[in-house]
């Protein structure tokens, strides 16, 4: 006994991560689609240890099934996410096109687990952008001991974050530079092997990249819109997992060991944090892992009540699939989705 589930987009590398995250926790599943556009139909992907086919579409009868996982991007989102969710299903979205949208709620379970209650609005359940979804998770349990008056972050991103294609122009270019061959960008703006590039998205009018802007307001949405939140997005030779260089200030003191006492006993989060060689996370460390990591936790006295950290999660888990599965797991828990055999799960 279980969900009928679909996810869409299952070819990708979000959409891959979805399934092999749903068998890893266990969620109950009795029947799984994996769907895809028509140029990918009968394109096997792994569910457990069964393979299944991808469907068309188009061809698609979503009024079967009890929960959608979208991650085929926002043109697809948006062509497809409310027709799907008038059809029955609940659409738990991975693009950004409604995250802004009053009528849909926008959730991190360790965050705000209550907007769960506005799912039914739409249908749609927003995912937040890979970044914003870590930051978040470090935030939260600060903001609600010392309040949070003002955020400047740096992300340090990897190319997972712009797909398959991103991560496949990394590996090319590192072959073509060692091996004198053409290194010419396709994906990125900018050659991305050995390089760091200050720029994701598209610019907007006040300098800023939509990215960055993503990231302020989902924040907002979120947590509180009266945070003050500066950002800079940079992509950087990573494969897969984003790092971000964070300075709080609060409205009162609050000293390292403070904090970090309140992000030990924090949901999703776990502390690496010695003043040693290797006492910290990296990217490479994350991989593959559920948390969201905090270390290098010390005080910034540039500023009044002010804490600097490092924040690196694994940008296709938390920041993606892994949130995903939870907000499916946070609907099931909350009675919100049953599926149509009455079977309901008790505990996340």
């Amino acid at each position: 006994m279980g969900y009928r589930v679909a996810v869409v987009g299952a070819t990708g590398n979000v959409g891959r991560e979805i399934l092999a995250i749903l068998e890893e926790v266990n969620f109950p599943v009795e029947k799984m689609h994996a769907i895809a556009s028509r140029k990918s139909k009968g394109v096997e992907v792994s569910f457990g240890d069964r393979t299944i086919k991808c469907e068309d579409i188009e061809q698609f009868d979503f009024s079967s099934v009890d929960l959608v996982l979208m991650s085929a991007g926002g043109a697809v989102s948006r062509e497809w996410s409310e027709k799907i969710g008038k059809a029955g299903p609940i659409v738990i979205d991975n693009s950004s096109a409604f995250r802004q949208d009053p009528d849909v709620p926008l959730i991190v379970p360790e965050v705000n687990p209550d907007a769960v209650k506005l799912a039914r609005k739409k249908n749609i359940v927003a995912n937040p952008n890979c970044s914003t979804a870590q930051l978040v998770v470090a935030l939260k349990p600060l903001h609600d001991a010392a309040k949070i008056k003002r955020v400047v972050v740096s992300t340090y991103q990897s190319v997972s974050g712009a797909g398959k294609e991103g991560m496949d122009e990394l590996w090319n270019q590192t072959k073509a530079i060692y091996g004198l061959g053409d290194a010419t960008p396709k994906k990125f703006p900018k050659q991305i092997a050995f390089n760091v590039i200050p720029y994701i998205g598209s610019f907007r009018d006040d300098g800023y990249t939509d990215e960055e802007a993503k990231m302020w307001d989902e924040t907002h949405k979120m947590l509180d819109p009266s945070i003050k939140l500066t950002v800079t997005c940079v992509r950087v030779p990573v494969f897969v997992g984003h790092s971000e260089a964070v300075t709080v200030e609060f409205d009162r003191p609050i000293a390292p060991d403070e904090a970090r006492e309140i992000l030990r006993e924090a949901p999703g989060v776990l502390v690496v944090d010695k003043q040693e060689h290797d006492g910290y996370i990296t990217p490479v460390d994350a991989a593959g892992e559920h948390a969201v990591y905090v270390s290098r936790i010390r005080k910034d006295p540039t500023v009044e009540n002010g804490l600097s950290f490092w924040v690196v999660s694994d940008n296709l888990r938390k920041g993606a699939a892994l949130n995903a599965v939870q907000i499916a797991q946070l609907l099931d828990e909350t009675g919100v989705i049953t599926p149509s055999s009455g079977y309901r799960t008790l505990t996340v």
